[in-house]
C-alpha cells in the first residue's frame, strides 16, 4: 500500500493510497466467484458462467463493490501507518482502478485542531442569585388557583381575557398562499399560557364569541415551530366559544385541596418554596454550565473541522425532521428552507463542536477519565428517567454506535462538573442584568 499525504490547510489532509495488484485483483476474484454462486444467466448453469461473461454483465456493480470495500478495509490502516487521528469519516473525493490492475483513492481527512488552553480554572461568572420570593409564590398560588378553578360559560358580550378558555377556528396564509399545516378546527386555547405563542393570544383579547377576525404575526427566526419561524403570517381567526374560570379563594380550603397532608395555606406556601429552590437550582446549574462553556469559547479561540461542523448540522437538521414526522409533515410541507435552517443552525453547531475539544483537552491536562462507577450512574439515571431496569438500558447501551456517545457524554458532564467546582459563581441582581442587557441592544 502507497501512501501520499498533503497538507491542504491546517485542519485538513488529502491521502492519496495505491493498492498493489495482488490485493486488488484477489478482491475482484472473491466477488466475481460468489456472484457466480448468486446469479442466474439464461443458458449457463448456476455457478458455471465464465469470467469474462459475468463482467459483461455485471462488471460496473462488481467493480462498485469491490471499490467500497477496499477503502472500508484499508482507510483504517492508512491513517493508523501516517499518525493520522481523523475526527470525523472522511471524504472520499475519487477512486478508480487502474489500467496495471492496481486501484487508487483519494480521502479528504479532517484532523483534531491543536490549541493551547487558556484560563479555564477560577473563572468568574456571574449568575442571579437563588432566591424564591413572595411575588414567586404568588405567581404559583394563581397557578394554582387557575388549576383548580370551576370553568362555566362565558356571560352574553363577555370580550376574551386572561384565564378564559376559548375554541376557535383559524386558517395561516403566508404570501396570501394557504398554508395547509397551519389550520385548525374547534382548537382549544387556554389564554395565558401562549401555546401559539404570545403574540397569537394577545390579539385574541377582547374579541366575544361569534366574531371573527384577522391579522397578522412575525415569527422569529429561532421560533420553536420550524413551519413558522422567520415568517410573517397572517391569521383568519373564528371565535366559537368562550368559557370562563371561576377561582377558587386563597385560604386554606385551597390548601388542603391541593394536598390532604397540608393543614393550611401557609403548609402549601412553604411546599411551593421548597420546589421552587430546588428546580431553581437545577435550572442554575444548567445556566453557570452554558455561561462555563461561552467563556471558555471565548478565551481558546480555534478553528475547528469544517466537516464535522457540517456532520453536527446533519445531526440537528436529524432531529428536526424526526419531530417533523411527529405531525405528519416534511421540510417540503411545512414550507423550510434547507439552506436557511442550514446557516441557522451553523453558530450553534460550532459552539458545540469547539466545546467538544475544549473539554477533551482539559480531561487531557487534568488527567479526568471515565471510570465505571460514572458509567453505572449513568445508567441508573437514565432508567429513572425512562422507568426502565438497568439492565434495560445497558441492552440498549450494548451496541458500539449507541454506547460511544453516551459515554462521550458522561465524560464531558464529569469534566464540567470539575469546571464547575473551581469556578468562582458572583451573586449579580436579576435587575442589574437586565439593564446591562437593555444598554447593549
Amino acid at each position: 500500500m502507497d501512501i501520499v499525504v498533503e497538507q491542504i490547510s491546517n485542519l485538513t489532509r488529502k491521502m492519496t493510497i495505491t493498492l498493489p495488484k495482488d490485493m486488488v485483483q484477489k478482491a475482484l476474484e472473491k466477488a466475481y466467484v460468489k456472484m457466480n454462486k448468486e446469479v442466474t444467466l439464461k443458458g449457463f448453469r448456476r455457478g458455471k458462467i465464465p469470467r469474462v461473461v459475468l463482467e459483461k454483465n455485471f462488471k460496473d456493480q462488481v467493480v462498485a463493490e469491490v471499490g467500497e470495500q477496499l477503502v472500508q478495509e484499508t482507510y483504517f490502516n492508512a491513517v493508523e501507518q501516517e499518525k493520522i487521528e481523523p475526527v470525523v469519516h472522511p471524504e472520499i473525493a475519487e477512486h478508480s482502478f487502474s489500467d496495471d490492475g492496481g486501484f487508487t483513492y483519494v480521502a479528504m481527512v479532517d484532523i483534531k485542531p491543536e490549541f493551547e488552553l487558556n484560563q479555564y480554572k477560577e473563572l468568574e461568572i456571574e449568575l442571579p442569585p437563588l432566591a424564591v420570593t413572595e411575588e414567586d409564590i404568588d405567581l404559583e398560588l394563581q397557578k394554582i388557583q387557575r388549576q383548580q378553578a370551576v370553568i362555566q360559560s362565558a356571560p352574553e358580550g363577555h370580550g376574551i381575557e386572561l384565564d378564559d378558555m376559548v375554541t376557535i377556528d383559524f386558517q395561516g396564509f403566508h404570501n396570501g398562499q394557504i398554508m395547509p399545516e397551519v389550520h385548525s378546527e374547534n382548537y382549544a386555547v387556554d389564554m395565558g399560557l401562549n401555546r401559539l405563542g404570545e403574540d397569537f393570544e394577545k390579539k385574541l383579547l377582547g374579541l366575544k364569541q361569534g366574531e371573527k377576525t384577522l391579522y397578522e404575526i412575525t415569527f422569529p427566526t429561532d421560533y420553536p415551530n420550524p413551519v413558522l419561524a422567520g415568517k410573517n403570517v397572517e391569521f383568519k381567526v373564528d371565535v366559537k366559544e368562550v368559557k370562563v374560570r371561576v377561582k377558587p379563594a386563597l385560604d386554606d380550603e385551597l390548601a388542603k385541596d391541593v394536598n390532604a397532608e397540608f393543614k393550611s395555606l401557609d403548609d402549601l406556601k412553604n411546599n411551593l418554596r421548597s420546589d421552587m429552590l430546588k428546580a431553581r437550582e437545577m435550572a442554575r446549574q444548567g445556566d453557570l454550565d452554558d455561561k462555563i462553556m461561552q467563556r471558555l469559547i471565548d478565551l481558546t479561540p480555534f478553528e475547528v473541522p469544517k466537516r464535522l461542523v457540517n456532520y453536527e448540522i446533519q445531526e440537528m437538521l436529524k432531529q428536526t425532521e424526526e419531530n417533523l414526522k411527529r405531525s405528519g409533515l416534511t421540510f417540503e410541507s411545512a414550507g423550510i428552507n434547507l439552506e436557511e435552517l442550514v446557516e441557522r443552525n451553523r453558530e450553534i453547531a460550532e459552539k458545540r463542536v469547539k466545546g467538544d475539544f475544549l473539554l477533551k483537552k482539559i480531561a487531557e491536562v487534568e488527567e479526568i477519565k471515565l471510570a465505571d462507577e460514572d458509567i453505572e450512574r449513568g445508567y441508573k439515571r437514565i432508567a429513572e428517567q425512562y422507568r426502565m431496569t438497568v439492565d434495560e438500558v445497558k441492552g440498549y447501551f450494548s451496541r458500539r454506535e449507541e454506547l460511544l456517545p453516551f459515554m462521550n457524554e458522561l465524560h464531558n458532564e464529569k469534566v464540567l462538573n470539575f469546571l464547575r467546582e473551581k469556578s468562582k459563581v458572583v451573586d449579580v441582581a436579576a435587575t442589574d442584568q437586565d439593564q446591562e442587557s437593555d444598554t447593549t441592544k
